[in-house]
């Protein structure tokens, strides 16, 4: 277990060697995102997996998104994308959104209870791309341990998770806590799974019927329409 300090350029470059070996033996590391710091692992390794759950204290049920280092990569992995995803992926990629589309039936992956779907992101984080084009696809978690507070440095994830990771990258604090955003690009209109660091006003600037978390659409909510009824009642003067 070793942690490198990646702000400095020697150690940034042992560390990124260190970190590819970790991950291509099917170990577990921790690298820096653009939002917090994730745990991670080889996507296709099911041991490594199983070990990335068991290190956050999770079950099947809740499976890792995958991250990867380039738009280019998601057809290797994914299938049937529909137009939404692929104009919000075009939008906020590299960035902290993440998209649930169905994945290649062929893939020998084993991510957990899936349903034949796979959340991806290629986050905007020049350490994290770096390592992503050595390693290809990583299942990555949040690094912390499930309950607990997401880690924001990679010593806040060392005294979480400890052992249990054989490379942690430090590049200091992040500078957004908040967790990317998911949108399910399989459902028809797309809906957002969680709001995070992207906003659905934002998304709908590009997908203009996107659902939101309650499954509201755009001016459907309780509190919109009420709006609107005041609106419709104000005299006429306060309206010009």
């Amino acid at each position: 277990m070793r942690l490198f300090n990646c702000r400095k350029i020697k150690d940034r470059a042992t560390g990124l060697k260190s970190a590819t070996r970790a991950v291509n033996g099917g170990k577990l590391v921790v690298l820096p995102t653009d939002t917090v710091y994730g745990i991670g692992c080889d996507a296709f390794s099911h041991t490594a997996v199983r070990a990335l759950l068991a290190a956050k204290g999770r079950g099947r049920d809740m499976a890792p998104p995958v991250l990867i280092g380039s738009k280019r990569a998601l057809d290797g992995i994914a299938s049937n994308i529909s137009d939404s995803a692929k104009e919000i992926i075009e939008a906020f990629w590299p960035g902290p959104l993440t998209v649930v589309v169905p994945y290649t039936p062929t893939l020998t992956w084993d991510l957990g209870d899936t349903d034949g779907t796979v959340a991806v992101r290629m986050p905007l984080h020049p350490l994290a791309l770096e390592l992503l084009k050595e390693t290809g696809p990583m299942a990555v978690s949040s690094a912390n341990k499930t309950g607990l507070p997401p880690a924001e440095t990679a010593a806040d994830a060392k005294t979480q998770l400890g052992s249990d990771v054989t490379v942690y990258l430090e590049a200091g604090p992040s500078d957004d806590n908040r967790p990317s955003t998911i949108v399910d690009c399989v459902a028809d209109p797309p809906q957002v799974l969680r709001e995070g660091a992207l906003t659905v006003e934002q998304i709908r600037k590009i997908v203009p019927d996107v659902l939101d978390a309650d499954g509201y659409g755009p001016g459907e909510r309780p509190e919109d329409q009420e709006t609107e009824d005041e609106s419709a009642e104000e005299p006429e003067e306060a309206q010009a």
